[in-house]
């Protein structure tokens, strides 16, 4: 009998505290209900707090519409009732509203508007609701199936450092699989726990955030290191951090250069490549190669207009089409070019030089009269915007991997053809020996025909892939003209390996001394390094055989 009345009074005593708790919130809730219809700005702020601070998304809801100005008070039974509005409607000459109860938006009727009186958001109330829907909109954020969404919400808890949410990113990491969500994550946890007054808790952090390797932390943990007023240990495991930190950035900076110099390159092979065809292997000077380019990139901002007009549900798929269409139009005005003009001009450099240079003039102002002289926008599509994350402080943009990708492809495909097929065969036949060639039955002018739109086309493919990393305008191509001439030349006429190795030569080299002298020097610095190469070998780094050979 004693021990089951001693059960009864334990079990009394669990849930009375239950009871109690359960109570109190909601006469708390209902007096802030009332004080929000009030004018004193100090209960309506204490009134937001006590909603807010529930953590209920129902009543953060409520939050949100009492910001946007959608809350409503009418007097019942001498009792002030808040209601949330819906939508609107007219009967009559009376204006009606859908009316809703405030925690649970479930339906109460349709009333007219001039029974209702609007419980207005000031700026101060405002302000009192933002860190409560914020930290609402966090959690959403923490939850979402986009990682980088995810992410993007870590970054910025660590940024806030705010011991209150300690609690959410705890929660956060325990149902977090990603690596990265869960590297900026960590750092969050580690950054608000950098702020904490707790010594003990304070030197964790530090040694967490070297560990990290977190750049962000950076400025805390300096000051933290210069504090009189903190323990040595604190002081020395914030030194210990920031050594940590220092040296990774330097290992981030070393990649993040190679990586910058090996896409400059990839964008100068695909400038150079259609070039190296028509300069290299068939000796014509096309000054209108940039021009080509900039038809290929045009050609791009046609396709993407008529896939956000005709079908923007497969917008991402439109870069995919406008690379071999900028491919085509540009190796179409490519056979134009030379059908028309440069085949009467061959063995004649300076001809054909005064003649592409009125031909790519002549392009340019084409392209003002129909697309204008301002800058085009050629938008990314989804699958190439952001980057991808290599370590900690290091992310590599996507589009710059792609192009980067497309030059790799890009050379294979021109080996493959010019040292694999009949047509290569025939390319480097007439290149060779143009009398002998046509001796033994190659069509010579079909093939310059074909060799100078392969060539062209190549251009147009090259300012397709420029479209995703800079401004698509009517000179767009004169930015790149010179840089292409001066890779070719410096990897020797007519060799698509040296080309290959000037472009990789020059792009790392540009990117390796930027840091140090600027663009516009680094720029200068590399024309002059160009010139010495050439006076030591003026072949280039391979020797030109076939047509320019023998002229």
């Amino acid at each position: 009998m004693i021990r089951a009345l001693a059960l009864v009074l334990f079990v009394a005593w669990l849930t009375a505290p239950a009871v109690s708790h359960a109570a109190a919130p909601a006469a708390d809730v209902e007096r802030a209900l009332a004080d929000l219809a009030g004018a004193d700005a100090d209960r309506r702020d204490a009134a937001v707090a006590t909603l807010g601070g529930t953590g209920d998304p129902k009543w953060l809801a409520f939050l949100g519409a009492l910001r946007d100005g959608n809350v409503y008070a009418r007097k019942v039974g001498g009792k002030v009732e808040i209601l949330v509005g819906g939508a609107r409607s007219t009967k009559g000459d009376q204006d009606l509203i859908e009316i809703k109860a405030p925690y649970d938006g479930a339906a109460l009727g349709v009333v007219p508007v001039a029974g209702l009186s609007e419980v207005a958001a000031d700026r101060r109330l405002r302000i009192a609701i933002k860190p409560f829907l914020e930290a609402d909109e966090t959690r959403v954020q923490l939850k979402d199936p986009d990682p980088g969404v995810r992410r993007g919400a870590a970054i910025r808890l660590g940024n806030q450092a705010d011991p209150a949410k300690v609690a959410v990113i705890e929660e956060a990491l325990a149902g977090e699989h990603d690596r990265w969500v869960r590297h900026a994550l960590l750092e969050a946890l580690a950054l608000t726990q950098l702020a904490s007054t707790d010594a003990g808790v304070r030197t964790a952090a530090a040694h967490a955030l070297g560990g990290l390797h977190s750049l962000s932390a950076t400025a805390a943990l300096v000051r933290l290191a210069g504090e009189a007023s903190v323990s040595a240990g604190e002081r020395a495991a914030a030194a210990a951090a920031i050594k940590k930190i220092e040296r990774w950035t330097i290992l981030t900076t070393a990649v993040e250069t190679a990586f910058q110099g090996a896409s400059l390159a990839s964008i100068l092979l695909l400038m150079a490549l259609g070039l190296a065809i028509v300069f290299g292997i068939m000796g014509v000077i096309n000054m209108a190669h940039g021009e080509l380019m900039a038809l290929g990139a045009y050609a791009t901002f046609v396709v993407q207009n008529v896939f956000r007009e005709r079908w923007p549900q497969y917008f991402d798929a439109y870069f995919l089409v406008a690379l071999p269409v900028s491919f085509l139009v540009a190796a179409l005005v490519g056979v134009v070019l030379e059908r028309g003009v440069i085949r009467r001009l061959y063995g004649r450099p300076l001809e054909t030089l005064l003649l592409t240079w009125g031909a790519s003039l002549i392009i340019q102002q084409g392209l003002r009269l129909w697309f204008g002289a301002a800058n085009v926008d050629v938008a990314s599509p989804s699958w190439l915007s952001g980057g991808v994350a290599v370590m900690a402080g290091l992310t590599l943009p996507w589009n710059r991997v792609f192009i980067m990708a497309l030059a790799a492809v890009s050379v294979a495909a021109m080996y493959w053809l010019l040292f694999r097929t009949g047509a290569g065969l025939r390319i480097r036949a007439v290149t060779q020996n143009r009398p002998m060639s046509a001796c033994l039955g190659v069509r010579a002018g079909r093939v310059d025909a074909l060799t100078f739109a392969l060539g062209a086309g190549l251009a147009g493919l090259a300012g397709c892939a420029l479209t995703q990393i800079g401004n698509v305008g009517p000179s767009l191509g004169q930015n790149y003209i010179v840089d292409s001439f001066m890779v070719v030349v410096t990897g020797g006429v007519g060799k698509l390996a040296g080309t290959i190795l000037a472009a990789a030569g020059i792009g790392g080299l540009n990117k390796g001394i930027e840091p140090a002298l600027g663009a516009v020097f680094a720029k200068v610095a590399i024309l002059v390094a160009v010139m010495l190469f050439l006076q030591r070998r003026p072949a280039g780094l391979f020797a030109a055989r076939g047509r320019n050979a023998e002229a």
